[in-house]
């Protein structure tokens, strides 16, 4: 018989359970440790307790860096069995998150099939489909409508659930006087802003967070604390908006923590370089250490067609300063609906960053498989190369494309080819260029 409720309160028991055991065996940390940074909040193990087909992962910035993809249909894109085929092929190629961000229809069937189906961890964002359930316009919504979605997601097995709580009246009139280029780029944060503007109340995620807290603990889910005000722009980038919600959030992981629930926090957006690494410490100083989840940073506003590029980039420093989750960016980021090779290549350029900010911050193994790359490399097995290859695929379809005359050499260099001509003079060859 279970004597806890979360992954939280067992750590804090010293009840090693098997979602722990399954996280210190992929990370190869002793389950104690494992335990002291799970009850401390420094690392969550996102598992709700009716998701019952979930491989469980751990998240947290002394971790492997995990990778998130955003999935669900819109008004103009209506077709579930095209998005559980984006599920499945994102979780072939090695995420370790789904968030449903659907916005139109009956969104609870797909929900439970992901939580039925799927063995990454699940998030969404209830705000979105609260509207859609109720089917009642923003403003004819009441706080305990939000509330309830909360609730029904938790029920459907969401392993995580992002929450908008750190905006609250006060922000609307930040947001007035502290003038941004783009004011709120949030999707859930311009509708607790919208909400809150025309009802007059205040935000219900920030004046209920208690009875989100008990929801939270009884099905194990853990709140992913929204950044409404994350920058939508370089220039937006560490305003007093972002960093007020972001010292919120901080209270708000406390109180969470007081209830045994799991927290992650979310952060930004779009940010220049330089600023990466301190938002990334400040994070941790003021949350605790709590695992941060970011989007990106995109480094650059001016690359639509290549945001997958831009959020590695963002997303390699943030993880190696201190991020632990990595939520994926694809070409189409604002400008449509990504379809399946959109998601490809947005799982593909974050998965890169994660393992390149992982080998950066001494992660455990981290690079063993380049290290067999690189000897692969050297002795030209092609055929280990493709094993060690994050899109073997893609790298074999290249070849394929422009064989060489020589297989020993490739298309690029033929018999100039620096790595032949290393191992013929060091094996006492005769080295033949023509």
């Amino acid at each position: 018989m279970k004597t806890y409720s979360t992954q939280m309160e067992a750590a804090r028991k010293g009840i090693v359970t098997p979602e722990m055991e399954a996280v210190s065996k992929k990370e190869t940390m002793p389950i104690e440790k494992l335990m002291e940074l799970v009850a401390c909040g420094k690392i969550a193990i996102p598992v709700n307790k009716n998701h019952k087909c979930i491989n469980p992962e751990g998240i947290g910035s002394m971790l492997r860096t995990k990778i998130n993809v955003n999935l669900g249909v819109s008004k103009d894109c209506v077709d579930y069995n095209e998005e559980m085929k984006k599920v499945m092929s994102a979780v072939d190629m090695g995420a370790e998150a789904i968030m449903d961000l659907s916005s139109h229809g009956n969104t609870q069937p797909f929900r439970q099939k992901l939580t039925s189906e799927c063995p990454a961890m699940i998030g969404t964002v209830p705000v979105y489909d609260s509207v859609i359930h109720y089917q009642r316009d923003l403003s004819e919504l009441t706080a305990k409508d939000f509330i309830d979605v909360v609730r029904l997601h938790a029920e459907d097995g969401v392993d995580f659930v992002t929450l908008h709580c750190g905006i609250t009246r006060k922000t609307i009139e930040q947001i007035r006087k502290h003038k941004r280029k783009m004011n709120i780029v949030s999707r859930g944060g311009s509708l607790v802003f919208a909400w809150m503007s025309m009802t007059g109340q205040e935000n219900p995620f920030y004046e209920y967070y208690d009875e989100i807290l008990d929801i939270c603990r009884e099905y194990d889910v853990t709140i992913s604390l929204g950044d409404a005000c994350r920058p939508g722009c370089l220039a937006d980038a560490t305003d007093v908006c972002q960093i007020e919600e972001l010292v919120r959030l901080g209270e708000l992981t406390k109180r969470a923590w007081e209830k045994d629930v799991q927290v992650m926090i979310e952060g930004p957006g779009h940010m220049p370089m330089d600023q990466i690494a301190a938002n990334m410490k400040v994070q941790q100083t003021i949350c605790m250490g709590a695992p941060f989840y970011v989007l990106g940073p995109l480094v650059t506003d001016i690359a639509p067609g290549y945001d997958h590029i831009t959020s590695a980039i963002g997303g390699a420093i943030a993880a190696m300063s201190g991020a632990a989750f990595l939520c994926y960016v694809t070409p189409a980021e604002h400008l449509a609906l990504p379809n399946l090779d959109d998601v490809k290549q947005g799982i593909i350029a974050s998965k890169i960053a994660a393992h390149a900010a992982d080998i950066a911050k001494g992660i455990p193994g981290a690079r063993d498989i380049d290290d067999k790359m690189a000897e692969a490399r050297r002795t030209l097995d092609w055929d280990t190369q493709w094993e060690c290859a994050i899109d073997s695929d893609t790298a074999k379809a290249i070849r394929d494309d422009r064989k060489p005359e020589h297989d020993d050499t490739c298309s690029m260099c033929g018999k100039f080819c620096a790595v032949r001509s290393m191992n013929k003079a060091l094996n006492g060859e005769h080295i033949d260029i023509l």
